[in-house]
């Protein structure tokens, strides 16, 4: 790494790098609440008084994929703070912004943007907190883009292929390509590089003149044996990287032998899991970048509050403890008291020189209590320090290392799947429901499903709060599975479908891209219906309430006022989603009245059938059968009105009822599409204003 003699000439780039900042973490905690608002603010105020050309964050801005209303707030607060003003921007932006910022409303860098006063600019990736999701696949960062304080770059949600196009920057005889590449599943992006299905894409003119710094957004460490992204996978034409995600500060430029870039790990600005290392001293870094020289002045945070973390191995004190003493309990509680106390000794001294850090510390001891020892009260002893640490819940951990037992027997303990991992390490939803039925007996096999399509849906449960996802994933897997074995005409014996069924899971885990396509399709469906049902939710208490109002109905209907009063709350409520399949779902309701034949016959609606939610494969074999005893008590029928102008927008009234009754409908979805680019170069001969050479872009709108 080279260093920069002067570093106040209009040659030099300044910019605050720092990544992970968890805005909104513990924000309920009485004492720790605000500590990511106070951090975040201390960040901004370096910026401003270092007056950086930008911010670079390296994603997990927020801590929650859906921050609250407090955090957002906060941030708001902060941004406007401290990046408007009155100051110019130095630099300019060459590269064509429709194509950095394509998903924008507004495609363009905010401080260009002539309704608002930018001093600092803020860029930006997502992490793996802060990831778009729902319907329109939007995230937080979105709403802090679309009101002109951040920029948000480096995103993709193709899952074939990625062109990272840079931001180019230049700031008087300096030139930055900026690429960005927010969190992408380690799996599926591991994947994609064996498979070269990721791309840089690089001016032609003069590409050697450019400084190439990357924001990446993924694990550095290795956790798996595709659950991270090897250095050696980016491109040797990088001169930085700025690495997020990894929470242990590192931030001094380290280069790699093989790719001969630098990297830089910024880490965290708060302590979010108590490990060793969360300990490491907290800092966010200041580059300075001419030419192709860089050098990365180290700031340490001074808000941060302070963390203090041992590891105590019963064991090898066999001075002090034997577990045959009948008072080693009492032992091993005088012991740690004694060890706390000196980690509490240590951070009053060190928070004597800074008045600005937080008066209580964060305290950890790991007690490995392993060789025949017994855990004394964790409660009774954090009662010791609740006014004298900041987490009084966490300041003791009791652990035992498992012994190197082989056990024969074929029972599966899910325990042991989960049984102390080591702290700090991440145990994700979806490889435990991979580890449960790779070890689990053969009867309760996965049979039509994969272990992988399985562990992305309750992964989009436990952390979208996607309710539908694994419904919908089974559901899309059954259908698809059904549509096989018709297309193979497959006799209707059980034996030769399992086997068909089988063969076709074989096939659909051994294409893993197939298999990624299918897990986002239903996801879309989950949150296609999650939106449906918000509507349906809205046009059913619009209903109500217009329907209390009136009190009556039209005579002509034939009903009194009191059973239309009951029927109409009943009207767009889910009370006939039971039994529905993913097609039927959302655009028809279950009614009472006549019979759906008794309208069909004096009507022009018609009628709706509506197949069972637990339909299995034998049914697809067997001839479908009408049981119109079984409709004979209904008092209302099954109707859908046609709509020319949509096809997809239903109204669900009884047979009986007039035109002129407000009625509920479903709004119809639509679906992004990716898009992408077709050439790496430029060509400025072609087109000078874009110094990329792109195919045309195509989007699918709403």
């Amino acid at each position: 790494m080279s260093t920069i003699n002067s570093q106040h000439d209009e040659d030099t780039f300044k910019i605050l790098v720092a990544t992970d900042i968890h805005l909104g973490y513990l924000e309920k905690d009485p004492v720790r609440g605000n500590d990511t608002f106070v951090t975040f603010n201390e960040i901004l105020d370096h910026a401003q008084k270092n007056e950086v050309d930008f911010v670079l964050l390296g994603g997990d801005l927020f801590h929650d994929n859906k921050p609250s209303r407090k955090t957002v707030h906060s941030c708001l607060e902060s941004l406007r703070k401290y990046c408007m003003g009155d100051r110019p921007v130095q630099f300019e932006i060459l590269s064509d912004q429709a194509v950095n910022f394509h998903y924008s409303k507004f495609p363009w860098v905010n401080y260009q943007d002539e309704n608002l006063n930018i001093s600092i600019p803020v860029f930006s990736i997502h992490g793996n907190h802060d990831d778009p999701t729902g319907a329109d696949a939007l995230c937080a960062l979105d709403i802090l883009s679309c009101a002109g304080l951040l920029n948000h770059f480096g995103r993709s949600t193709s899952v074939e292929k990625i062109d990272i196009s840079p931001i180019l920057l230049r700031k008087g005889r300096t030139k930055i390509a900026l690429y960005g590449l927010g969190a992408i599943p380690d799996e599926r992006l591991y994947r994609m590089f064996v498979n070269k299905q990721v791309t840089m894409l690089r001016p032609k003119e003069d590409e050697d003149s450019w400084f190439n710094l990357f924001v990446i957004h993924q694990n550095r460490s290795k956790h798996g044996a595709t659950n991270y992204i090897p250095e050696q996978f980016l491109d040797d034409f990088i001169n930085l990287v700025v690495w997020g995600h990894e929470h242990e500060c590192k931030i001094a430029p380290c280069q790699n032998e093989q790719q001969r870039f630098y990297v830089s790990q910024p880490g965290s600005s708060v302590v979010t899991s108590l490990s060793p290392g969360e300990a490491v001293k907290k800092h966010i870094g200041l580059l300075h970048v001419k030419g192709k020289k860089m050098k990365m002045e180290k700031i340490a945070l001074e808000t941060v509050r302070t963390f203090h973390i041992e590891d105590i191995v019963l064991a090898d004190h066999p001075d002090l403890f034997h577990p045959d003493n009948p008072n080693v309990t009492q032992a091993i509680q005088a012991f740690c008291m004694e060890k706390v106390e000196l980690m509490l000794d240590t951070a009053e001294r060190e928070r004597l020189g800074n008045p600005r850090q937080p008066e209580k510390p964060i305290i950890r001891l790991r007690v490995d209590y392993a060789g025949g020892f017994e855990p004394f009260s964790v409660h009774r002893f954090s009662q010791k320090y609740m006014h004298r640490v900041a987490n009084p819940k966490d300041i003791i951990h009791f652990f035992r290392h498992r012994e190197q037992k082989e056990k024969k027997d074929i029972d599966l303990n899910f325990g042991k799947l989960v049984s102390r991992p080591a702290e700090g390490t991440t145990l994700r939803v979806e490889d435990l429901v991979k580890q449960y039925f790779q070890t689990a007996e053969k009867k309760v096999q996965l049979s039509l499903l994969t272990e992988r399509g399985m562990g992305e849906a309750v992964q989009e449960f436990v952390d979208k709060e996607e309710k539908d996802a694994i419904e919908e994933l089974v559901k899309f897997q059954l259908e698809k599975t059904q549509r096989f074995l018709k297309e193979r005409r497959t006799d209707a014996v059980e034996e030769k479908i399992d086997e068909e069924v089988r063969k076709f899971r074989e096939s659909r885990k051994k294409n893993t891209e197939e298999e990624d396509k299918e897990v986002r399709e239903a996801m879309i469906r989950a949150r296609a219906h999650r939106s449906e049902d918000e509507v349906l939710a809205a046009s059913s208490d619009e209903d109500s309430m217009d329907i209390e109002k009136t009190g009556t109905s039209n005579p002509s209907d034939g009903l009194s006022s009191t059973l239309s009063r009951g029927r109409g709350r009943a009207r767009g409520r889910a009370r006939g989603a039971r039994g529905q399949n993913s097609t039927a779902r959302g655009s028809s309701r279950r009614g009472r009245g006549t019979t759906s034949q008794e309208s069909a016959s004096g009507s022009r609606y018609k009628p709706v059938s509506v197949s069972g939610k637990n339909m299995s494969i034998l049914d697809v074999f067997r001839p479908s059968k009408t049981d119109h005893s079984s409709n004979s008590f209904q008092a209302y029928s099954e109707d859908i009105i046609d709509v020319d102008s949509d096809p997809e927008d239903t109204s669900f009234v009884p047979s009986s009822s007039k035109a002129n009754q407000r009625l509920p409908a479903t709004s119809s979805l639509s679906k992004r599409g990716s898009q992408s680019q077709a050439s790496r170069g430029v060509d400025f001969e072609s087109d000078e204003d874009d110094p990329f050479m792109t195919s045309a872009t195509s989007r699918r709108t709403k």
